[in-house]
């Protein structure tokens, strides 16, 4: 039983969750109990985590602060979603902890533990029973418990875990909407798994991503920057085809080209050999190849200068911090090149494509925020699912960051209506935040499965209204749905009525959906522009 950990340790440990949680990801995403599509839970979990993982790779033999730093520092952000940003800041309290640290006990585990709970809840507004909020503290407690009984890292990990698998199975009596589907908190079930992949590298069975794995979403592009020219042993990378002439062996010119450079791929069959290798003297490579035939093609780069170029590429088009021109700027997140207009017309200064089943990561919306020239920047997530990451930027940039808490695309639209860039920041503050309530949200998208939701017998492939928070109905003719929420719209009072058509309508169609709203609301201004969204059928924005 291991009584401390290093930060070599800890890498692995890292690593070993981030792989875990890429290999169960669809496994969390199917605990989503509401029916549309939008279970992401387990892909924001290891987007997040795979960030972490990938920082670690690029760091040999790393301190026990660094190593948690690392990953405290890449989850931040790469942390999309709330799940993913509850993850990555329970890893901000563990790195919090381990500060200064060189090795890790169960009594310190313990504490660092406790110090991510500490951080998200702080974080969370109103921290729900139930979730992963639920089974990380629990799991907390048990683990000092644990570490004044026996004060070694593994004791006290594996009592973490045991009290975090029994929160978890509990999550379905804290949530009535869990307990009517009968399945646990997926946020909660991630960190059960975190904790699981941990504890197999700390037993030496370290968690990995099968070879041809194509779900993984750890690295999404080398990091070239890091990487000297003195790492680079053979400088020109060739590459040769030849005809065959004659009956000679290929497997003497593999022989000799392994004697003269590395990353050799030789194939050969009756018509051609096709070489590729990297060497410091491709003469002599070519030379030697001469023997077996005629060059059908030849290529050679010299690797260091390519090198040279690509990192100076890379730091050309780095993001760059703005200098402020005006004092207010703000940026949108909306999925749909119609809806991204609307924000555009209405003064946003930069669109973060992403919204329902694709979350933009905190890295995605600081990238945003840095580019827009203003030194105060509104953000206006618009999905709710959106919002934690957002509040995560301004500690991450000097300029001032806003988070007007949007959580549909008809309330961010509504808000920027109400914002004046010759107001103050508190004036425009209040008005955009007030201006959310004013407007009422519908929407209709489709059931990705089965489900008895909220009284409604749903399969997979219904439509599905949406008013509000809560699902309003569900049919197998649009149409249906459509009338419903257009009475709806009359008997509430509303006058001014906008509806957003996505990609999968025609435009004859979405014209029938307003005339039919027109004609069930005589009263009320009708509007239909092309939204240009997925997954939504149509946007309703009443007012």
């Amino acid at each position: 039983m291991r009584q401390t950990i290093h930060g070599a340790d800890l890498r692995r440990l890292i690593i070993s969750a981030a792989a875990s949680i890429e290999l169960n990801k669809q496994k969390l995403n199917d605990l989503n109990v509401f029916p549309v599509p939008d279970g992401d839970t387990g892909t924001n979990m290891a987007m997040t985590a795979g960030t972490a993982a990938a920082d670690l790779r690029k760091v040999e033999d790393p301190t026990l602060d660094k190593a948690a730093a690392t990953a405290a520092s890449a989850m931040l952000r790469g942390a999309r979603g709330n799940s993913g940003v509850i993850l990555s800041l329970l890893f901000r309290g563990l790195a919090k902890r381990l500060k200064g640290e060189t090795e890790c006990d169960g009594v310190l585990w313990a504490l660092a533990l406790q110090e991510g709970v500490d951080a998200a809840y702080k974080a969370v507004m109103k921290p729900a029973e139930g979730t992963i909020l639920t089974v990380a503290r629990l799991a907390a407690a048990a683990a000092q418990k644990a570490a004044r009984e026996n004060n070694y890292f593994e004791f006290v990990h594996a009592a973490a875990i045991e009290e975090a698998k029994v929160a978890l199975a509990d999550t379905v009596n804290q949530n009535p909407v869990l307990k009517k589907a009968g399945v646990v908190d997926a946020g909660g079930k991630g960190w059960v798994i975190v904790l699981e992949g941990m504890m197999s590298a700390l037993q030496g069975q370290d968690v990995v991503i099968p070879e041809g794995y194509d779900g993984s979403a750890v690295n999404e592009g080398a990091n070239f920057e890091d990487f000297n020219t003195e790492d680079i042993t053979f400088t020109y990378c060739t590459e040769f085809i030849i005809s065959r002439e004659n009956d000679m062996d290929p497997e003497k010119l593999r022989q000799f080209l392994s004697s003269l450079g590395d990353s050799l791929v030789l194939v050969d069959d009756e018509e051609i050999i096709k070489v590729h290798v990297h060497t410091n003297d491709p003469g002599k490579a070519l030379h030697e190849a001469m023997d077996y035939g005629s060059f059908v093609t030849v290529k050679i780069e010299n690797m260091r200068l390519q090198h040279t170029e690509k990192v100076m590429s890379e730091k050309e088009l780095a993001p760059k911090i703005a200098e402020p021109e005006k004092p207010l700027g703000v940026v949108s997140v909306c999925a749909g090149d119609g809806l991204a207009d609307v924000f555009t017309n209405l003064g946003v200064d930069a669109i973060i494509s992403g919204g329902q089943t694709m979350n933009p990561s905190t890295q995605d919306i600081l990238e945003a925020v840095n580019k827009v020239p203003a030194e105060t920047v509104f953000v206006l997530p618009n999905n709710k699912n959106i919002i934690m990451a957002a509040e995560q930027v301004d500690a991450l940039t000097p300029k001032h960051v806003v988070v007007i808490p949007s959580k549909t695309v008809p309330q961010g639209i509504t808000a920027m209506l109400n914002f004046n860039p010759e107001g103050t920041e508190e004036e425009n503050t209040e008005a955009l935040t007030e201006a959310l309530g004013t407007v009422d949200t519908m929407q209709i998208t489709y059931a990705a499965r089965n489900s008895d939701f909220d009284g409604h017998d749903i399969h997979e492939g219904d439509y599905l209204a949406i008013a509000g928070k809560g699902l309003f109905g569900t049919s197998r003719d649009i149409k249906v749905l459509l009338k419903a929420l257009a009475e709806k719209v009359r008997d509430d009072g509303k006058e001014f009525i906008t509806i957003y058509y996505g990609e999968d309508i025609q435009e004859k169609h979405a014209q029938k959906a307003a005339d039919l709203f027109a004609e069930i609301c005589p009263d009320a201004d009708v509007n239909l522009l092309r939204g240009g969204q997925p997954v939504y059928y149509y946007l309703i924005s009443a007012e």
